[in-house]
């Protein structure tokens, strides 16, 4: 133990020698719930924090001495405590903490909490656990707090003296709560005395505690403290009912006045016009040194001295909302005020300076309380008030304490503590987002630094607390405390940037070379020891003596140093030039410090680099061999070097450079100056002059191809008598020429024909060298010059200087040099050529610039005499020309319209002319035409009023002009034009008016300064786009966190980003611009963008980090998303993934900005799902066998594999990790002991196999066989029979979009799914709506449905409700689906509660069938509640679905379906038909029709005809239905007429006749009649038929065949179609034998017809498929529900041992295909407003058992004895098995559905619950409770939890309400 002790000890005094102490993580407390108060003991250091429900006692670093739990307590606000079961209205509270207080003479802890009016209790302050004192029946007396939670409160300790007693007091200061005690301001006694009983109000003061006050005067106290025998209270409030702007005030009363008489209130103001008006937070401290004076110099604040009181507060602001600002007001002022206040009113009628200054608050007192006295002293002799003196006062806001803010600033800042440090006032004020802010205050109030912890974007609490030696600053946020060091010198490591930091807690410990404390700095005494900014720099050097050295010499040199400390007799100095150290002397004299160094010889000197004259090396000051207390450069200078700034003069740059070197002619070299070294041919420093030098050129222009003499001027060349020289340059490449010398010192170089034709001119320099080869100093530079370059044509070369003596040669059609040219140079140019013209076309009013392009047009803009273009005259804009290349001119209007046999393009269009000086003509060979542009559409046609928006105009000719010819504008608004061609799009702006115009705007197109063409209402400006919310609100700076915005008009928006800016908003950031990070959407619709939160980079400071949404020009700020650091890992304890497969990886803030949905985790190339991740903990669960290595690595022998943890964007390797070997087990072993058995027993098995493989082989081929022939035979039907449905299906699927697809509106397909298999069918009330309630029981039955929706929300009540019913055994399988449906119905507003009621259910489900060891039965009937709840959360949750992707495919294959059986016979009385997937629907005779198509004429709907196609064997009915679908098609099957309200007419002849089903007519065979057909009534094709409608109809729900009108005489006849019933043929006239005979003989030639079951299943083939994968495509969409719910079943199958994947997939089957797609495939009527036949619904049932097979496990033995609809898809079932399996296996695959995506889907789908009859669902819910109401009670009375929600009460309540039911009550 002893050891373990020891380990801390040494690890801090490692810390402490570390040259780069490492930042230690801060001690933080976190709390469960929400921090209302922390206060501390400063004897014990010890803090005590009241929270929410809580309390806690922590010891000085913050860890956790008691927890006590103080709520929630049963109350009421309008109950009286004590609170008993007689409080009908007491449910559990909250208790918020309002007041804890620190009573040091009793030791007691005051705690006052929200619950029981706001009794407190009294604790032990040694253990805050043990409660002293409570009591809630004392009465009003002892209501000290609020018990409501916006209402503050405020105490301070105290004494009162009564019988020459002191008794301990606390003074409260609270605002008024609806339930409060109504004194403002009370004592409090802490002990019973007399009649006092603990916590009693002990002093009656009416001035401040009666009740006129609390409905006029809205107070917030903030704060409260006592000093110089006072006790002050800072509050803001309002001046009455008529002013709601708050004000502040000070009140200050005697601490032992017994009567609250000298009660007065002082108005502050912070800044001048009180700008900031309403307190926020306070502190009372000594202002220090620094503080005072400055205080006392500005004037504003009277004498103040360091050991004065400063009451400093923070403000915001009612003007400004989003600012704030500190303000100091020093407690001598404000006495000094409220003396002066107090004097006016005893002694001057409340009167200073002619004014009134004094008035009575809370009280109706008239203006003459204030007397008049002699007696000015009156105010100091009774400071304490007295009963017959005026109270209680408050000054006037004219004579108010005003105060300038020091500091104001963007954000709230809701906490200050201030502290003195070596006499300098720093304040610590803490912001709403969470920061704490350093203050420097003195002159002006600098911020230097933000408090070290981590930001939470939680706002800091105004409890803002000093340690008791003021080194540490407790923060508290809303649920932590973090203790933080006032100050972090030591992570500065350097001088500079210690001292710059401007702490006046840091400084730099010169002697130490460390940032510390003054007292942490040893001899900090001593002058320039510790040196702290702004007054002191770091030590520096000032000087070296000598400045600079040469590097070939050594010697000492002496450094200045003034700012170095004087060093004792043991200090050590040395000196440091790079690697050299010597030991140094210090010298001071004359206050100058001096220190002596050696430098380095020669030899140790670094060489100097190329193209420098010197070498830097560094130079350090050290103290005792390690500590460098100053550090600088020294300058080494090489002479030698000198020479390479300018080879070409080497004298001069040797004795003009900075380094006293001096060149030798003769020797030619440069070296350090030497006055004993003379003669003629040294040059001293700094004499240029005295060089050998060649200068002076002349001439200094040379053209290129010419050889032009050069003479130049020679100086000082005596020594090089008798020698020649020679000359060149560059551009003379090797050669060299020699130069003549002529008469003195003047020479001639003969020249040299250059070339270059890179640029027009070139700078040479000529170097010159003698005899010796080595070069003379020249500073020869001529310019050489080319006049072909740039000067392409006659115009520009006579425009050249005319000393370049340029030419335009014709023969050679160039620029040259005079001499170059043999034709003497023509007077004029040529003819003006113009090559091109921009634009080419204009409006037909002109007034756009052209330029024309070309060359000799002109030297000068004068020489421009006349343009046209296409015949117009064009003004030159003479400003904008270009000598001979380039004119501008502004065209004017089109010429007049010419005769009408001319053509109009032509005159239109024309070339250009240009005519200069001289007559010269120019035209060009382009043409530019006059045209009209004209705009006639604008895309988009709506967009926000923050514009941004880019619109396209398109139109004719609307590349007319150019882009800058161009302006668009909006409704008057400009749009910047982004793209011009022919179409145009800009940039819509901002529209700038009061309100956004609801009508279309125009769109105006603008061409030059006389052209404006519109589009008349064209553009719509909307309201711009709304962010409502976002989720989730924080993110890691690494990002990748999918981030959701909810809001309103996205759709308007083009462009969408999620933008952070880095702002630099404070004193101390230096960075130079925000920095912007940018993610663009990765989705949009209506009201969601999904965005991927942006990375920000490394270094930048979260806490300075602000998102935005930036919606084209709209910029949406997503307030309080907070950037947290990234998390941090720890290596793992243990590597090795054992049995139970769980790793454990632990580190810091990974619950900050993720979640265990969103986390990813990877061992190897495996997932790993995160099942718990909490701030310091991740649990993941492995893979249960070892996967593979992400990455191959050549070395695998060590089996680890890399542990990688993926939140968004950021990639954490965290470890590595292995998996357990097997034990090895030898190979021979092995082979005998596994091989050997394994052949005998596959010997055995294939000779088994064998045998009965040869049985069931020859049975299959058999059907394999009749199947392929059967395919065989229908082939080619099927061929042609599908060519013709998709001829005739393309009309309909062309004219397929969501708005042809008859979709049901979300409540008739709610109303269809839920309760159209219910036994009443459509008439049930839930569809029809109906119910009956009497008028006068309405309001009654609403108020009591709202409190029975009410009762449902309580998950207890609603899950024994469940259980209840289903234990009773007449609630039997249609009921349970009934109430289900109900049920969904009435909480559909509330959908996440629904999910959650429906997984517990599942659960105990689930559970229930696992225990029974079945649970392949689970979920396989709607048996229970859940099972039919599960079904309808299907439903809704896959509506959108069906309308967005599943429901075209269905629709096309119903509509084909119904096509294809249509398209044969079909018999109307036996329902069978030619065509049908359906064996026992197939009709078995060979009936001939043929098919007609009929001219309709709809009678009353106009001349126009419609072709149908029908069959001649049709009965009319069936005519009519047919004609009803193809002339009604375009509307739902709803709003189309019945048959039966409609009559059809066929006019043969001039008589018409009316078709019927049954008339007189109709053709009789015994008993028989058969139904009319259009062949009865020998109707040929292409007849024409009247449909009309008939005055009586016939319920839509009436059966088609319902024949009443029929004549009697025919009622009693049977009635067939096509085929006579087989049993029926021949009745009576044939023997029992002979019956069954026949009946064997239709059967099989009924099999004959079979094949017709392959056509249609070929022809249909394709519908099904598309159906089936847009059912079963998981890499498609997959709906949200769909992949949550797959997921949980998932988790639960992981959760029991004897659920294997077989049991799961039948879990899946139940749950979605089984359970909802098999019901919409057999009944496309719950989807769409459709009619199904029996016919049709026949096949349906067929494709439908077909999707059953394909989602079950077991597989079909085939045989002749298989069901025909079985037969027809075996070939079909493997594939769609194996899509069920593949889908099945992608949504595993997928990213999975947090619990927040899916309540955020669930929300969308609850915004239809408007639609939905919400009332009646409940109304018809009751009557379940109703009926079972008192097993009901009886349940509810027995369960607990229940008891405790007093459900029984309630319901019995609305028993009463909705039925008169007798109750307890």
């Amino acid at each position: 133990m002893e050891r373990r002790r020891a380990w801390p000890l040494a690890l801090v005094a490692l810390a402490t020698v570390c040259v780069v102490p490492c930042r230690a993580k801060n001690k933080e407390f976190p709390a469960d719930t929400l921090i209302n108060n922390v206060v501390t003991d400063r004897r014990s250091g010890r803090l005590y924090v009241g929270a929410v429900n809580r309390l806690y006692q922590l010891n000085a670093d913050l860890q956790v001495e008691s927890r006590t739990e103080t709520g929630p307590q049963k109350d009421a606000k309008q109950c009286t405590p004590p609170v008993t079961n007689a409080c009908e209205e007491a449910v559990d509270t909250d208790n918020h903490n309002k007041l804890l207080l620190v009573q040091e003479a009793t030791d007691v802890l005051v705690v006052c909490g929200s619950v029981f009016r706001g009794i407190c209790s009294l604790r032990n302050l040694s253990a805050a656990e043990q409660l002293l004192y409570f009591s809630d029946s004392k009465g009003e007396k002892s209501y000290v707090a609020s018990a409501e939670e916006g209402v503050s409160v405020v105490g301070v300790t105290s004494y009162f003296t009564k019988d020459r007693n002191n008794f301990p007091v606390f003074l409260v200061g609270k605002g008024y709560g609806s339930h409060d005690s109504t004194k403002l301001i009370s004592t409090r006694i802490l002990q019973d005395y007399g009649d006092w009983v603990v916590f009693d109000s002990i002093i009656e003061a009416s001035a401040v505690q009666a009740n006129p006050f609390v409905l006029r005067y809205l107070h917030d106290f903030r704060f409260a403290f006592k000093d110089g025998g006072f006790v002050y209270f800072l509050f803001s409030r309002t001046l009455g009912v008529q002013d709601t702007k708050n004000f502040t005030f000070v009140s200050r009363m005697c601490e032992d006045d017994q009567g609250y008489y000298s009660y007065t209130e002082l108005q502050l103001n912070c800044s001048g016009t009180n700008k900031y008006n309403k307190a926020q937070a306070a502190y009372v401290a000594t202002p220090g040194d620094v503080l005072a004076q400055n205080m006392t110099a500005s004037g504003r604040y009277g004498p103040v001295s360091a050991s004065d009181k400063v009451l400093f507060v923070t403000f915001t602001s009612d003007e400004d909302p989003s600012t704030s600002a500190l303000c100091m007001f020093p407690l001598p002022s404000i006495n000094e005020k409220l003396v002066k206040i107090i004097r006016a009113c005893y002694s001057d009628n409340g009167v200073i300076d002619r004014k009134a200054a004094v008035y009575s608050p809370y009280s109706s007192k008239s203006e003459e309380l204030c007397s008049s006295s002699n007696n000015n002293d009156m105010a100091i002799k009774s400071q304490c008030g007295a009963e017959y003196l005026p109270s209680p006062l408050a000054s006037k806001a004219d004579f108010a304490l005003t105060a300038e803010p020091p500091l104001a600033r963007k954000g709230h800042m809701t906490a200050v503590a201030v502290a003195v440090e070596n006499g300098h006032a720093v304040a610590f004020l803490g912001t709403a987002n969470g920061e704490v802010l350093k203050v420097h205050l003195s002159g002006r109030a600098e911020v230097y630094g933000r408090a070290q912890g981590d930001v939470t974007g939680a706002k800091v609490n105004k409890n803002l607390l000093f340690d008791s030696d003021l080194q540490h600053l407790y923060v508290t946020t809303e649920k932590k405390i973090i203790k933080v060091p006032v100050q972090a010198c030591h992570l500065k490591t350097d001088c500079q940037s210690c001292v710059s930091m401007k702490d006046p807690y840091c400084g730099w410990c010169v002697l130490e070379g460390r940032c510390t404390k003054k007292k942490e700095c040893s001899r900090w005494s001593e002058e320039k020891i510790w040196l702290w900014s702004p007054n002191q720099q770091c030590v520096q050097i000032e000087a070296f003596d000598p400045l600079n050295l040469s590097c070939k010499k050594t010697q000492q040199v002496d450094i200045n140093i003034p700012a170095l400390p004087v060093l004792r007799s043991l200090d050590r100095l040395h000196c440091q030039f790079g690697s050299f150290t010597s030991e140094a002397v210090m010298v001071t004299a004359d206050s100058q410090v001096r220190v002596t160094c050696s430098l380095p010889d020669p030899v140790e000197i670094p060489p100097t680099p190329d193209q420098q004259d010197y070498v830097s090396v560094p130079v350090a000051v050290l103290v005792n061999n390690s500590i460098q207390v100053a550090s600088g450069e020294y300058h080494f200078y090489n002479c030698a070097a000198t020479v390479r700034k300018n080879p070409n003069s080497p004298c001069i740059a040797c004795v003009t450079s900075e380094w006293r070197c001096q060149w030798n002619a003769r020797g030619h070299s440069c070296s350090d100056e030497e006055d004993a070294v003379g003669g003629g041919h040294i040059v001293k420093p700094q004499e240029a002059a005295s060089c050998p030098q060649f200068e002076s050129p002349e001439p200094l222009l040379i053209p290129v191809g010419v050889q032009v003499p050069i003479g130049f001027q020679g100086r000082n060349l005596d020594i090089y008598t008798g020698q020649s020289f020679s000359i060149g340059t560059e551009l003379m490449k090797d050669t060299e020429v020699t130069v003549t010398r002529e008469q003195g010192s003047k020479f001639r170089f003969t020249g040299y024909k250059f070339s270059f034709d890179k640029q027009q001119e070139v700078n040479i320099s000529f170097h010159i060298k003698s005899d010796g080869d080595t070069k003379i100093d020249s500073t020869l530079t001529v310019v050489l010059y080319n006049c072909s370059v740039g000067r392409e044509d006659c115009s520009l070369c006579k425009h050249a200087d005319a000393a370049y003596r340029c030419v335009w040669c014709s023969a050679e059609r160039r620029c040259v040099y005079q001499e170059l040219c043999q034709a003497p140079e023509p007077a004029r140019c040529p003819a003006p050529e113009i090559t091109d013209i921009v634009p080419r076309f204009g409006p037909l009013n002109g007034q756009i610039s052209v330029t024309i392009k070309g060359s000799n047009m002109g030297i000068k803009k004068e020489d421009v005499k006349r343009i046209t273009v296409a015949g117009v005259e064009c003004v030159h804009q003479g400003d904008r020309y270009s000598v001979s290349t380039s004119l501008v001119c502004e065209i004017g209007p089109v010429r007049p319209r010419p005769p009408v046999d001319f053509p109009f393009e032509h005159f239109n269009s024309g070339v250009v002319e240009v005519e200069l000086e001289g007559g010269r003509q120019g035209k060009s060979q382009v043409i530019f035409t006059y045209r009209d542009p004209k705009p006639l559409v604008v895309l988009p046609a709506r967009g926000p009023a923050a514009g941004g928006t880019l619109i396209t105009v398109q139109g004719e000719h609307l590349d007319t002009g150019t882009r800058d010819d161009v302006s668009v504008a909006v409704g008057g608004v400009p749009c910047e034009v982004v793209a011009f061609s022919e179409q145009i799009t800009c940039q819509t702006g901002r529209y700038r008016g009061p309100k956004v115009p609801s009508e279309l705007l125009p769109v105006t197109v603008r061409y030059g300064r006389n052209t404006t063409k519109e589009v008349a209402a064209a553009y719509q400006y909307s309201e711009n786009p709304k962010v409502s919310n976002f989720l989730p609100k924080d993110s890691f700076l690494c990002g990748g966190r999918r981030i959701v915005v909810l809001g309103s008009g996205f759709d308007l928006i083009q462009r969408s980003s999620l933008k952070v800016v880095a702002l630099d908003e404070d004193e101390f950031s230096h960075r130079a611009s925000p920095v912007e990070f940018v993610e663009e959407a990765l989705s949009k619709n209506d009201t969601v963008l999904q965005f991927l939160s942006p990375p920000v980079a490394a270094g930048v400071d979260p806490q300075a980090l602000r998102t935005f949404v930036q919606l084209d020009n709209e910029m949406e700020e997503l307030k309080n998303f907070i950037y947290h650091p990234d998390p941090s890992f720890n290596k793992l304890d243990n590597n090795v993934i054992t049995e139970t497969s769980v790793i454990i990886v632990t580190g810091r803030g990974f619950a900050n900005a993720m979640t265990a949905e969103e986390a990813q985790a990877f061992v190897g190339d495996a997932s790993c799902p995160v099942s718990i991740l909490q701030d310091e903990k991740l649990i993941l669960n492995a893979p249960l066998s070892q996967p593979g290595p992400k990455r191959h690595r050549r070395d695998t022998t060590d089996n680890m594999l890399e542990l990688v943890v993926k939140f968004g964007h950021g990639v954490w390797t965290v470890d590595s990790v292995t998996y357990p070997r097997k034990h090895d087990i030898p190979l021979a072993t092995i082979i005998p002991s596994v091989i050997i058995p394994m052949l005998l027993f596959i010997a055995v098995s294939v000779y088994c196999y064998r045998r009965k493989s040869r049985q069931a082989e020859r049975e299959y081929g058999k059907v394999k066989n009749q199947l392929a022939s059967l395919e065989e035979s229908v082939r080619d039907r099927c061929k042609k029979e599908f060519t013709d449905l998709m001829i005739e299906m393309e009309d309909h699927t062309s004219e397929l979009s969501e708005a042809r697809i008859p979709f049901l509106d979300y409540k008739t397909y709610t109303d269809r799914n839920f309760f159209l298999p219910s036994k009443d069918g459509a008439n049930d009330a839930m569809i029809t709506g109906k119910i009956q309630i009497p008028e006068a029981r309405k309001a009654i039955v609403a108020q009591a449905l709202t409190q029975f929706s009410n009762l449902l929300n309580s998950k207890p009540f609603l899950i024994n409700f469940i259980r209840t019913l289903e234990s009773r055994p007449d609630f039997n399988a249609r009921s349970r689906g009934y109430f289900a449906s109900l049920l969904t119905v009435a909480l559909h507003g509330k959908l996440e509660y629904y999910t959650d009621i429906m997984r517990t259910l599942l659960l105990e489900l689930m559970d229930e069938h696992v225990q029974n060891k079945n649970p392949k039965l689970m979920l396989r009937r709607s048996e229970t509640v859940v099972e039919r709840m599960l079904c309808n959360w299907m439903s809704i949750c896959i509506y959108q679905f069906l309308r967005d992707s599943a429901g075209e495919p269905l629709y096309k294959l119903f509509r084909a379906l119904k096509h294809q059986v249509e398209k044969g016979p079909v018999d109307a009385m036996l329902k069978k038909a030619k065509y049908t997937l359906n064996d026992t629907g197939l009709l078995g005779d060979d009936v001939e029709y043929s098919v007609l198509t009929l001219q309709v004429l709809v009678h009353g709907e106009g001349p126009d005809v419609t072709p149908v196609k029908v069959l001649n064997c049709d009965t009319i009915t069936q005519v009519k239905e047919k004609i009803i679908d193809q002339v009604y098609r375009n509307l739902p099957y709803s709003q189309r007429p019945v048959v039966e309200s409609v009559a059809l007419e066929w006019r043969p002849g001039s008589t018409g006749q009316i078709l019927s089903d049954m008339d007189l007519t109709s053709q009789q065979e015994g008993r028989w009649k058969r139904l009319n057909t259009l062949a009865h009534y020998n109707v040929r094709d292409n007849a024409t038929l009247v449909l009309s409608r008939v005055l009586h109809t016939r319920s839509f729900h009436q059966h088609q065949d319902s024949y009443e009108e029929k004549n009697a005489l025919l009622e009693e006849d049977n009635t067939y179609h096509l085929v006579r019933p087989a049993e029926e043929m021949d009745y009576g006239s044939k023997s029992k034998r002979g019956s069954m005979k026949d009946k064997a003989m239709t059967k099989a030639i009924t099999e004959i017809y079979l094949t017709r079951l392959l056509s249609v299943k070929g022809t249909l083939q394709q519908f099904v498929d598309d159906f089936f994968r847009s059912v079963l495509c998981s890499s498609s969409v997959v709906p949200p529900a769909v992949k949550y719910f797959f997921d949980f079943l998932d988790e639960q199958a992981l959760r029991h041992d004897n659920v294997d994947e077989e049991t799961l997939h039948i879990w899946k089957t139940n749950s979605l295909p089984l359970r909802f797609w098999v019901t919409i495939l057999r009944n496309p009527h719950f989807v769409f407003d459709v009619h199904v036949a029996e016919v049709v619904d026949a096949s349906l049932h067929v494709i439908s058992q077909t999707f059953m097979d394909a989602c079950t496990k077991t597989e079909h033995k085939l045989s002749r004895e298989s069901p025909s609809n079985k037969l027809l898809y075996a070939k079909e079932i493997s594939t769609y098995k194996k899509m069920v399996d593949d889908y099945y296996e992608g949504i595993r695959q997928m990213v999975p559905v947090s619990d927040q995506d899916m309540n955020t889907h669930l929300a969308e789908v609850s915004r239809h619950t408007d639609k939905l009859n919400t009332q009646l669902a409940l109304h018809q819910l009751y009557q379940y409770a109703s009926k079972y109401y008192d097993v009901i009670i009886q349940s509810l009375d027995e369960d607990p939890a229940a008891q405790n929600k007093q459900l029984t009460l309630r319901l019995q309540q609305i028993a009463a309400a909705l039925e008169n039911k007798v109750t307890d009550l």
